[in-house]
Order: structure tokens, then C-alpha cells, then sequence
């Protein structure tokens, strides 16, 4: 992973004295934390704070103090409920004293006032938050304040069936060799159609399933924009950055997929489940998909050779003017203005302390996600398990993240419509291109790029 100059913040003296403070005097605090995207092998989300709070009560015995810290744990395992409930949690003065959620959010969150920047509570100089990984730090950040602390990071991957893939005439060694070839261009996304088709033609898939990319909106659908050589950002201006050509190969893409008859063109909005049972269960031809599906896989959908199964690949370029690349969409913790400061110096003691190597390797190798810091992958846990290992050093360092830029959301919603209009045919390619344009030209004016 790239490795940028060392961050550094210094911790007010004030709140070295509010933390004493809060240790001397309360003897029975409550800290909330709410998570999104967490399930049963996502749990330390959660469970690492209830560690640090044990840790922290252990360290108060011993200095001869009496005190007892309850983490009042709450769980999401979707995305709109729980931004909704934070949303009006917020709005009657009740938010969570930490929260859990993708870093895109911190952009529209810091704006609403709903967040204390994290960088006034912490030391980023001093140990464990000094090995986290820059670059996370990066996407932690907005508008030259830190507001949070990564929790994990991971990547999406393409996912092909080895079993399928030997069907259609591939050898061994040409399966071993599809990784490479992707990330040099040579093997395409058209590339994958043609063999999505011809898997099907086998008759080794059911029609329509050849192809089984994601079901709903998420963040995996701007690779594909990436793979037809779109940017998210202006890298000198920070402005977003809308480019037809790539949206329209995009778009053309999927649509391209239904036509050849790979995916269905009322495939988006399948269930979850359904999806994972196909995939797992080795129906499926080529899908997409996170570092984290493989837990899942494996503990709840009965996979049980992944290397056997399945290769796996960066999501492959569309043409020569994109790439191969992987969005990594790291979670972050949170401290909101809910609360007293004292509580928010508390949170944030015990966010530091979850992010120490040991703890977050329990989470990142059970559920499928990738180191936060250096000294996190030398962990023995970590360092020995094969796939987290694989994806931090060959998926990883091609990840970037979309922008923490306010307007991000308005612009991702008009994306999401164009690829569901062209994609069900209700719109030409070219017409839902237009569309986007005209959403986002209206909505952001000058703050976006339109090239």
C-alpha cells in the first residue's frame, strides 16, 4: 500500500485534562454505538469497542478507581434503515455517541453538524493511530479536519468459477493466468461477456446467469465507470467530475450484457440472498462482489473450497482509455455531537484503543476485510490467513475511494438512474447520458465537471 508523509495532530492539553476528568469522576457511563452493514461476522464492529471499554475499566481498577463504562451496541445489516435512523436521531437530539458507517457520509454529516472532528480528541503521533495506513486517513478526512478513524478497508473483486471457466476449454494454467491479463488490459469486460455466453451456451449456467453482478446500488457500480477511463474528481480542484464517453461506455456496457443475454434486463432488485445462494452454490458464471463476501460465503451459504471455486480478479478495463482497477470503501468511526464532551472524550479513547493491530485483525480475518495499519498485517492472525493476505497485496494497492464531497450523493443517484433506465430499456444509452447530464448540471451548477 502506498505509504504517504506520517500525519500528525497534537492533543490539546484541555482534553488530556477532560480525559482525566472523565476517569476520575464518572463511576457509570453509557457510550452508544450504532453500526451499519453489520452482520454476524461483522459484529466486531461493535465488539471492539466493548473491548477497549473493558480495557480502559481494567486499567481504572488498577489505578484504584471505580469505574464502569456499559456500550449500548445497535446493529443495521442494511444501509437506508440505519442512515435514516441516525438521520432522526440526530434531528431529536439523540445521536449515538459513535457511528459506524461508510466514509462518503462524512461530507454530508460534518456540513449538518451532526459530527465533532475526531483529530480534536486523539493523537495521531502517538501509538496505535501512528501505523494506521495515510492514505486511510485520507479518506477519513474532509475539508482539512480528520473526522474519523478507519475501521477496516477492503476491495471488490471480480469473481469467476473455476469450474465454469474449465468447461468453456480453460486450461489450469490459463486460469491462474486470467489475474495478470486483467490487470494488463488483455482480458477485457467484453472479454467476460464473450465468456459468460459461452458458459452459457454449455449449458454449465442457466440463461441469465452467466453474469451476476451486484443486484442493488452500491459503491462497486463506479468501478465500471472507472473501467471506461471515467474520474470522480477533479485531482486539482477537488470538484466532481462527470465524463460522458465514460458513463456512456458504461451504460453501453450493461446494455450490451442484457442483449447478448448474459444478465437479465430485470435482473437489479434481486434479493441478497439469492444472489449469495447462486454464487456460493456455484451457479453463477462471473460475478463482483467484496473481500468480505468470502466470510459470508463460507458462514452462512456453505462454500467450502473458496480457492477451489473460484479466481479472482480487479474488475477488468472496458476499453483502452480505462483500467483495471478495485474501489475500496473503507467504514470509519464516528464521534457525533451527541453527548457531553467528556463522552466524546471517552468515545474517543475507546475508539483509539479498537483500533489497535490485534484488535482489528479479529475483525478484518473474520469477516473478510483488510488491514488499517502497517503493523496490523505483521499481525500472525492476519499475516497467516491466505486471503487477506492476497487482497492486500494484490488488490489493495489498485484501490481508490469515491469522494467524501457533499454533493457526491446527488450525483451517484442520477448515475444509479441512468444505469437502471438504460439497463431495463425504458432509455437509450444515449438518452439516459443525457439525463445524468441535465440532473446534475441543474442540481450542482459549476460544482461539478461535465467533460
Amino acid at each position: 500500500m502506498t505509504v504517504l508523509p506520517r500525519l500528525k495532530s497534537v492533543v490539546l492539553a484541555s482534553m488530556l485534562l477532560a480525559s482525566t476528568a472523565v476517569l476520575a469522576e464518572a463511576r457509570d457511563v453509557t457510550i452508544s454505538v450504532w453500526a451499519g452493514g453489520t452482520g454476524p461476522t461483522n459484529n466486531y464492529r461493535i465488539e471492539a469497542i466493548k473491548m477497549a471499554a473493558d480495557l480502559v475499566e481494567r486499567e481504572a481498577a488498577i489505578r484504584g478507581e471505580d469505574l464502569k463504562i456499559t456500550v449500548d451496541g445497535q446493529a443495521w445489516n442494511g444501509w437506508d434503515d440505519f442512515k435514516q435512523a441516525v438521520t432522526l436521531a440526530a434531528e431529536s437530539k439523540k445521536a449515538p455517541n459513535i457511528i459506524v458507517t461508510g466514509h462518503e457520509d462524512i461530507g454530508p454529516w460534518s456540513q449538518s453538524g451532526l459530527l465533532r472532528p475526531i483529530q480534536d480528541y486523539v493523537d495521531f503521533g502517538a501509538w496505535p493511530l501512528n501505523q494506521l495506513y495515510p492514505n486511510l486517513i485520507a479518506v477519513s478526512s474532509y475539508d482539512g479536519r480528520i473526522w474519523g478513524i478507519p475501521q477496516d478497508a477492503e476491495a471488490r473483486a471480480f469473481y469467476f468459477s473455476r469450474s465454469h471457466l474449465k468447461a468453456i476449454g480453460y486450461s489450469e494454467t490459463d486460469i491462474d493466468a486470467l489475474p495478470g491479463k486483467v490487470e494488463r488490459g488483455e482480458y477485457t469486460l467484453y472479454s467476460m461477456l464473450d465468456d459468460a455466453k459461452k458458459m452459457q451456451d454449455a449449458k454449465v449456467v442457466e440463461p441469465g446467469k452467466g453474469f451476476m453482478p451486484r443486484p442493488n446500488n452500491g459503491t462497486d457500480y463506479w468501478q465500471f465507470y472507472q473501467s471506461f477511463g471515467g474520474e470522480l474528481a477533479d485531482a486539482e480542484s477537488g470538484k466532481l467530475v462527470l465524463d460522458r464517453t465514460a458513463l456512456t461506455g458504461m451504460y453501453q456496457f450493461f446494455a450490451d450484457a442484457v442483449a447478448k443475454g448474459v444478465v437479465p434486463a430485470t435482473y437489479l432488485g434481486m434479493t441478497w440472498d439469492t444472489w449469495h445462494q447462486a454464487v456460493a452454490g456455484d451457479k453463477a458464471g462471473i460475478t463482483h462482489g467484496g473481500t468480505w463476501h468470502k466470510a459470508e460465503w463460507e458462514a452462512k451459504w456453505g462454500m467450502k473450497d473458496f480457492f477451489g471455486q473460484m479466481q479472482y480478479s480487479l474488475v477488468p478495463a472496458g476499453n483502452d482509455k480505462g483500467r483495471a482497477n478495485t474501489i475500496t470503501h473503507p467504514l470509519v468511526y464516528l464521534l457525533s455531537t451527541g453527548g457531553t464532551d467528556e463522552d466524546a472524550t471517552l468515545a474517543a479513547e475507546l475508539i483509539t484503543i479498537a483500533s489497535e493491530p490485534h484488535i482489528n485483525a479479529l475483525h478484518a480475518v473474520k469477516s473478510g476485510h483488510l488491514a488499517i495499519g502497517s503493523a496490523e498485517a505483521g499481525i500472525p492472525l492476519y499475516a497467516n490467513d491466505r486471503w487477506t493476505t492476497i487482497a492486500t497485496e494484490s488488490l489493495l494497492p489498485h484501490a481508490n475511494a469515491i469522494p467524501n464531497n457533499s454533493d457526491f450523493g446527488v450525483y451517484w443517484k442520477a448515475m444509479y438512474k441512468g444505469l437502471e433506465a438504460s439497463w431495463t430499456k425504458t432509455s437509450s444509452v444515449a438518452d439516459a447520458v443525457k439525463a445524468v447530464e441535465a440532473e446534475v448540471r441543474a442540481a450542482l451548477g459549476d460544482k461539478i465537471i461535465i467533460r
